[in-house]
């Protein structure tokens, strides 16, 4: 089978590597598309792939409609909103993402994050410190279990909510549960935010909760820009003068925080959370393993498109 690796910002060399060794072990080629230009290349090279591994690379209909042999494609990380589920169903594509593997980064990145913005930047100026704090995870999977785990370090007391997790098993982890996502808000002095972007949650963070949160309060997001509502943040931030937003993507309204909102907020200049030597490595051969998984015994573990 021939394995597809096109990545317009590429894996490390010894992702790579690893990514290789696993996918010719097990008897299939792999070729690489790397730094391509123009969908068109895409394209192009995916004509006769049987598979293929992405990053934040665009699988849309017409990538799905070049490509009559693809069987399965895996996005190497956890969000997977740049995958068309619907196309790779039409065209009987299993589409995987590989879950937990940046998780860690992710989480370390939101702590580097919450300690510049605690520390004013680092201006030479009396911050504050993390500990005794607390921290509202909106979402518990495998960021929220990370971010738990480093905030015990700190000596932060963690709060999560999260409809589709056992409040039972948020309590093991050493967390408090609550009861609704307005009591997260009202409790938490930093809110760290690790839900998908999809209908429900597109917009959903605006005034109406990040007004219930307290004084001081910081809005952390390691997820998608698209889950802010824009707008109403922008407007609650003028009238809460003490509120800050940290996030792992600029807003499409970042020039107002420039103008408005100098020394509270903070953006990286580009999506940085899983952007580590060690989550490279792990989502880039986990994707690897799990095409030849596929082959092999027709695992369908990481599947998030529904069959045709």
């Amino acid at each position: 089978m021939k394995i597809l690796v096109a990545t317009e910002k590429p894996f490390a060399p010894v992702a790579v590597t690893q990514i290789r060794d696993v996918v010719e072990n097990a008897g299939h080629s792999l070729v690489l598309l790397e730094k391509y230009k123009s969908p068109q290349e895409l394209h192009a090279a995916v004509a006769d792939a049987d598979a293929m591994i992405v990053r934040s690379d665009i699988v849309d209909a017409a990538v799905i409609a070049a490509a009559p042999k693809l069987k399965i494609v895996v996005r190497a990380g956890a969000g997977y909103d740049n995958l068309d589920l619907n196309a790779c169903t039409a065209g009987n594509v299993v589409a995987m993402n590989t879950p937990g593997q940046n998780s860690n980064a992710v989480a370390e990145l939101a702590f580097g994050m919450m300690i510049y913005a605690a520390r004013g930047g680092f201006d030479g100026k009396s911050g504050s410190e993390l500990m005794g704090k607390t921290l509202g995870l909106h979402a518990f999977g495998n960021v929220g279990r990370c971010m738990a785990r480093i905030a015990a370090g700190f000596g932060m007391k963690v709060y999560a909510f999260d409809p589709f997790v056992e409040k039972t098993a948020i309590a093991d982890a050493g967390v408090i549960p609550v009861d609704s996502i307005e009591e997260l808000y009202s409790v938490s002095q930093y809110v760290s935010l690790h839900i998908p972007a999809n209908e429900k949650t597109k917009g959903s963070i605006g005034e109406r909760l990040l007004s219930l949160m307290p004084q001081g309060a910081v809005l952390v997001n390691t997820a998608r820009k698209e889950v802010i509502n824009e707008p109403e943040l922008v407007a609650l931030m003028e009238k809460r003068g003490d509120l800050k937003y940290l996030s792992d993507i600029s807003p499409d309204n970042a020039e107002l925080f420039g103008q408005k909102f100098p020394g509270r907020y903070f953006f990286t200049p580009k999506k940085m959370g899983a952007q580590t030597e060690e989550a490279n490595i792990n989502a880039g051969v986990a994707a690897g393993r799990q095409i030849v998984s596929f082959f092999a015994t027709g695992d369908e573990t990481f599947r998030v498109n529904k069959p045709k």
